[in-house]
């Protein structure tokens, strides 16, 4: 349990309200612990704190067109790898037609979000068909595979020896955001028995970072029948209902999907942007001082970022603060906008994340710039010379 010196104060300008009826010419950032749970402070600037216009050194936010990146493979152990650390490794994958073995995962769980294509899942606990859009939440030790019925691309997240659950809803109650009855899971079903059969299939079995091989003269997604507390879990981002306030910009943790111990998965849907005149439309910036914050694009125009597309993913190490692109901050402003049409998966870790290497092409170098007022004003000097 950590412990902070807190003793709530008020200097100078302030808001009487946090993300509410700013200071004029003012701008709000929060400075916070924990992830949006301990303690915070809320610093209001006479300049956008992400108005920089110069940047050195390996610490600086980043963006990655994983579309670029090479991620086709027959096995999800051969799936190129984005980002990871201790509790959690990132990867994506691409499959084609069916897997011609099972796979096992006795380093931790899987959840698989698919980005694109559909298929039917196989494991111990019967068939289970996907879509695009779906999170498969994969409990450690179960044997698996997929058959593709459309191109597959999906987001692998591992929680390394950690199990995924459910957030504590809190206030809202436990049928807030989805309810749990919603979760679907594998039936026995006459698809599940036609896989079966007394053919020769492998297990290729990820223990400690290595693979091993099991082979069987039968398939062994061979059950009849179980009963228990444990399975895998399929949700659809179109069936989560996100928490608003008309009057109030909420932190991202209120859309929490899922958690680990040391991480946690959050899912932005399309909702209404608040209607009150004095709260934020936008994400607040922010200082989130404990946690690495990576978001995967998966469709729509996306709330905060400029020249940012589905597939891409974008990482801010803790350390700096950051916020809505100028852009996105502005229409927010004008209230251009009467609702969010985004869905995006955000992932934030307690542990540093580090970048796996990546083929030339698939980072952008100059994401670090698209905050600054200088990029700013050539691209705005470039498009009146245009004209």
């Amino acid at each position: 349990m950590k412990h902070w010196i807190t003793h709530p104060l008020v200097k100078g300008q302030a808001s009487r309200q946090a993300h509410c009826d700013l200071p004029p010419g003012t701008y709000e950032r929060e400075l916070g612990r924990e992830g949006f749970f301990g303690p915070a402070s809320h610093v209001y600037h006479a300049h956008k704190p992400t108005d920089w216009i110069g940047w050195e050194g390996p610490l600086r936010p980043r963006a990655f067109d994983l579309n670029r990146l090479d991620a086709a493979a027959g096995s999800p152990w051969a799936a190129a790898p984005v980002l990871a650390n201790a509790a959690l490794k990132v990867r994506l994958w691409r499959l084609e037609g069916r897997m011609d073995h099972l796979v096992r995962n006795a380093d931790g769980d899987e959840l698989l979000f698919i980005h694109h294509g559909a298929g039917d899942l196989y494991c111990d606990y019967g068939h289970l068909a996907f879509r695009d859009g779906d999170y498969l939440c994969l409990p450690r030790g179960t044997a698996w595979r997929i058959e593709a019925r459309e191109p597959v691309t999906a987001l692998l997240m591992e929680a390394t020896n950690d199990a995924y659950r459910l957030p504590d809803k809190g206030l809202a109650g436990p049928h807030a955001i989805f309810d749990p009855a919603i979760l679907d899971t594998p039936e026995l079903d006459e698809a599940f028995r036609a896989q079966q059969g007394e053919s020769e299939w492998r297990v290729v079995i990820k223990a400690r970072g290595a693979l091993s091989t099991v082979t069987y003269p039968f398939n062994p997604l061979d059950a009849v029948g179980w009963h228990g507390d444990l399975t895998v879990v399929r949700v659809n981002w179109r069936d989560i209902r996100p928490l608003m306030s008309h009057r109030y910009h909420l932190p991202p943790s209120a859309h929490t999907t899922f958690l680990a111990s040391r991480f946690v998965v959050c899912t932005f849907c399309p909702r209404p942007i608040e209607s009150d005149p004095g709260a934020l439309k936008v994400p607040f910036f922010h200082s989130n001082e404990d946690y690495d914050e990576v978001i995967f694009y998966h469709r729509g125009q996306f709330f905060s970022r400029d020249n940012i597309d589905a597939g891409m993913l974008t990482f801010h190490p803790c350390g700096f603060p950051h916020g809505p692109h100028p852009k996105a901050f502005e229409a927010g402003a004008k209230h251009a906008r009467k609702e969010t049409d985004e869905v995006a998966v955000m992932i934030d870790t307690r542990d540093a994340l580090e970048v796996a290497q990546m083929p030339a092409g698939v980072e952008n170098p100059d994401y670090v710039h698209s905050w600054s007022p200088r990029e700013r004003a050539a691209s705005k000097s470039t498009r009146t010379t245009n004209r």
